[in-house]
């Protein structure tokens, strides 16, 4: 079944309809629950993947695959839709999951008199994690809560079933994964919205890393009582709860946390805030090393001042013939003899880490170009550094120091030589014949 319903919503969609907000009907996986107890009594839940369909239409409208269970959405003062910001249909990833809320029947504000409702979510993410939207379905039922945990007892639903719900709340975080450079400025974007004017609602914001929870935020808009910073009052009025971090530092990273409470439905989404810091990369020698053939150099590639702490340094080595080339030059040679230090922790709370060889000058090595790669999660491409290795014969420098040192010392012979030559001359001159 799922590949045919696959198949009906891509030819849906190459019949010219393209983006969500036109789009009639979504694929879904429906993650169903059966509940039972275990021979020691306690409640087991086995998780049940099902295909379904969430269409959108009126009351009474005919299934698009008949075959399949559907989730008709009628129409509310919420659409769903418009959460979407009209990406392509086949971007998006659909859940949909039973919601309990134990038992308990809260009237909603906007349902019949004597309805009861059965709760359901919907949740939609963006295949590259541009956005993720949860909403609750109420599906209104004649038939009353027993009083007791509802998932103990959850009403079959059978395949071809159609069941006709409404949006009753929309939540929506623009950023469900951040990275963060240290400095700047962050807004982890939480937006939500209720079928109903005036709801009360309890919204809080919670940072959580390694066992540690702190409270950041919280408002109860019945007692009007608020608790920290980082949210504006104003866009919360209107159900932009986004918290802004003004200036990122270490202690940031971790996971936020926020929760919203319309009664008797709950919802927190987790915002995780990564912090990353590119390395700064350097050699210990310039873009030239010169040197005698059997001669022997330390060479070394700094990576300083990164976060997190995995980084990734090699060292390659390219012919002369082949720097330069861009089409069918041999690929370089990764050296093999490269160690490496063991990573430094900065007091700023970055890394820092050296990959170093021994290079023994060999003629034939002379003109090669060597190269340190360094990848790190904050780099797009890699930070490469090289420098190219002129190798020379020991010979030809003793030959220009034993030139050298005879034409020094018959320099100095004829210094020594010259005033008694000159003597000598004048003596000559003078003598008489």
């Amino acid at each position: 079944m799922d590949l045919i319903l696959k198949t009906l919503f891509y030819l849906s969609l190459c019949a010219g309809v393209q983006c969500v907000h036109q789009v009639s009907w979504l694929p879904c996986q429906f993650i169903d629950e059966r509940v039972s107890l275990n021979s020691e009594g306690h409640v087991e839940t086995q998780h049940v993947n099902r295909q379904a369909l969430l269409q959108f239409g009126q009351k009474g409208d005919a299934p698009v695959y008949p075959d399949a269970l559907t989730f008709l959405i009628t129409g509310s003062k919420l659409d769903l839709r418009r959460y979407l910001e009209g990406e392509e249909a086949e971007q998006m990833e659909c859940e949909l999951r039973r919601y309990s809320t134990q038992g308990i029947h809260v009237r909603w504000p906007v349902q019949a008199a004597h309805e009861y409702n059965r709760w359901f979510t919907c949740t939609l993410k963006h295949t590259k994690g541009l956005f993720t939207v949860t909403a609750f379905l109420r599906h209104p039922s004649d038939q009353p809560p027993s009083g007791e945990e509802d998932y103990r007892s959850w009403p079959a639903i059978e395949d071809r079933e159609i069941l006709t719900t409404t949006v009753a709340m929309v939540t929506k975080t623009k950023s469900p994964s951040v990275k963060a450079g240290l400095g700047s400025e962050q807004k982890l974007h939480f937006q939500f919205a209720v079928d109903h004017k005036g709801p009360d609602f309890t919204l809080e914001w919670y940072w959580q890393h390694r066992g540690e929870r702190v409270k950041l935020f919280s408002h109860n808009s019945r007692t009007g009582q608020t608790q920290g910073s980082g949210v504006g009052m104003r866009s919360l009025a209107g159900g932009d709860a986004s918290l802004s971090i003004p200036f990122t530092k270490m202690s940031n990273e971790g996971t936020y946390a926020c929760s919203v409470a319309v009664n008797p439905l709950f919802i927190k989404m987790d915002i995780s805030l990564h912090i990353e810091v590119a390395p700064r990369v350097s050699l210990n020698i310039g873009p030239t090393l010169s040197l005698l053939e059997g001669g022997e150099q330390k060479v070394v590639c700094d990576a300083e001042s990164y976060y997190p702490l995995d980084v990734e340094i090699v060292w390659y080595v390219q012919d002369p013939s082949a720097a330069g080339q861009r089409v069918g030059a041999p690929l370089p040679k990764v050296l093999e003899n490269v160690l490496l230090s063991s990573h430094r922790h900065n007091t700023d709370m970055t890394y820092s880490l050296s990959a170093f060889f021994y290079l023994k000058a060999s003629l034939k090595d002379s003109g090669r170009q060597f190269t340190c790669s360094v990848s790190h999660r904050s780099l797009r491409v890699p930070i490469k550094k090289n420098f190219i290795l002129t190798v020379e014969e020991p010979s030809s420098w003793m030959f220009y120091l034993a030139v050298c040192f005879i034409l020094f010392a018959l320099l100095f012979v004829l210094k020594k030589m010259l005033p008694r030559l000159l003597r000598a001359r004048r003596r000559f001159v003078q003598k008489p014949y």
